[in-house]
């Protein structure tokens, strides 16, 4: 089996891996670019093999920079199966929806400041329209199930719960007499909402995500004292909570984390706002599939109880409702996407709160350092938000503990049970996994850095010291990125 990355080498975005064999070609994931200008360019870039010819693709999971390019494919020609679990394929309906529309306002917006100066010739069309994500969602066929070996083109492929959000898959390939995993998106161990990734069997190669191989994330006990301390102080501060949330796994994790808090008099009870349509929708999904959830959900579920539901939760559908938010004048806990603060409702409510001292942030998920919450985290007195410059006085809490991402330790773990197979890292920075690799070769694990569009020989390919030429020694050429977290 030969492998040629097309996003997530090198990188954290744009998850796209073409697996060949002598029978066929099949695409494993086909995920947006998310980041800066450079990153996101490469969205627009042909892919290089003519999609119609795929004999099939899969899909690990439903976040963007997992399925995000999806209707570009069919765009461009594709009219094969694409197999996923159920959960996946009705999470990426929502996500793939709400793609379009966002990518259509954003053309229609830069469209009517560009004529003003006569420039419409230079702004780009969408990438795609809610018609191609129709076409897409046609072509899904979620069946797959966890543990049940199914033929996918020319391949066998029996897919395993990976644990990092709902319907989240890693793969075991085999094909050609050879025995491939690839991890998708693992989960974190200490998931305060996800049950922990099925052990995987023997292999001879595994791909693996590497976004948080450098380090251990704080034990799930500690991020929730740590949480509840920045609530408290917050709600005495007066001001506006906001937590900035991705739709899909974070939000509910937090939506749950604050109905404990508050049902146990842990945090005061006060309006909880959930300002994000897409985290609504994505929400009820949780409901049909809650035997992937740890057992106090799943139990609440049985019972007929809604665990994401605070007692003063608000759901906020429209525009005009979120607008209205930023009048309210009591202290209120506001989520609202996205969660790395690139855009989004959650804009809006900074650049009307940030310059404020009784306002609190308090971040629950990663923050690349070249985006607008790097730049806040990283300690900007002011930042760039939706044209206008804004003061950043709010009170700033970082919690890093509820990272859907498996860490170090459950890296290896997951490496524990599949003997000594050629280990291929992806889905990371170069200089995380360059400093996973010392750690591999101390367990007798061989770990080579997926290069970037150039097709392996998984079981023989070789590169000096595991990394791909171009890559230098400490450093990378890679631009800082983010992924679905």
């Amino acid at each position: 089996m030969h492998l040629q990355s097309l996003g997530a080498a090198l990188t954290v975005t744009g998850s796209a891996h073409l697996l060949t064999t002598a029978r066929g070609a099949v695409l494993i994931d086909c995920g947006m670019f998310q980041g800066d200008e450079d990153l996101e360019a490469r969205n627009r870039e042909p892919f290089p093999f003519d999609p119609p010819d795929l004999a099939a693709v899969i899909l690990t999971h439903a976040h963007l920079d997992h399925v995000g390019r999806l209707p570009l494919l069919v765009r461009q020609g594709y009219r094969g199966p694409i197999h996923c679990t159920a959960p996946t394929a009705a999470l990426a309906e929502t996500v793939l929806l709400d793609s379009a529309r966002l990518q259509v306002e954003s053309f229609r917006q830069a469209l009517r400041k560009a004529r003003r100066v006569g420039r419409e010739a230079e702004v780009p069309e969408p990438l795609y329209d809610e018609d191609d994500v129709h076409r897409t969602l046609a072509l899904l066929r979620p069946s797959l199930r966890f543990g049940e070996a199914a033929r996918v083109g020319p391949l066998r492929v029996t897919p395993f719960r990976a644990g990092h959000i709902l319907g989240s898959a890693y793969l075991l390939v085999e094909a050609e007499g050879e025995r491939l995993i690839l991890s998708g998106d693992l989960g974190n161990r200490e998931s305060g909402l996800q049950l922990d990734f099925t052990p995987p069997p023997p292999a001879d190669a595994v791909v693996i995500e590497t976004t948080y191989a450098d380090r251990r994330h704080r034990s799930l006990p500690a991020t929730l004292a740590e949480f509840r301390d920045a609530l408290r102080q917050s709600i005495r501060a007066g001001g506006k909570i906001l937590i900035p949330t991705f739709a899909i796994e974070r939000a509910q994790v937090i939506l749950y984390t604050l109905r404990n808090l508050m049902e146990s008099g842990e945090v005061p009870r006060i309006p909880v706002f959930l300002d994000s349509p897409m985290a609504a929708r994505a929400t009820s999904e949780y409901f049909e599939y809650g035997d992937e959830l740890i057992p106090p959900i799943r139990q609440a579920l049985q019972n007929g109880e809604d665990p994401f539901r605070p007692s003063t939760l608000h759901v906020v559908l429209t525009s005009a409702e979120s607008q209205r938010l930023n009048r309210y004048d009591s202290p209120a806990i506001i989520l609202a996407g996205n969660g790395m603060m690139t855009g989004g409702r959650i804009q809006h409510h900074l650049k009307h709160h940030l310059w404020k001292p009784s306002t609190s942030l308090v971040i629950v998920s990663y923050q690349s350092p070249g985006s607008l919450g790097g730049r806040i985290v990283a300690g900007a007195d002011t930042v760039r938000i939706m044209g206008e410059e804004v003061a950043v006085r709010a009170r700033v809490n970082t919690i890093g503990g509820f990272s859907a991402h498996a860490d170090q330790d459950d890296l290896l773990a997951f490496l524990s049970t599949t003997g000594t197979p050629r280990v291929w890292l992806a889905h990371g920075e170069p200089e995380v996994m360059e400093a996973f690799l010392p750690v591999l070769a101390s367990r007798g694990l061989t770990g080579t850095l997926m290069p970037d569009r150039r097709e392996v020989d998984l079981l023989s390919t070789t590169f000096p010291g595991g990394r791909p030429p171009g890559l230098p020694v400490g450093g990378h050429d890679a631009q800082d990125s983010v992924g679905g977290e």
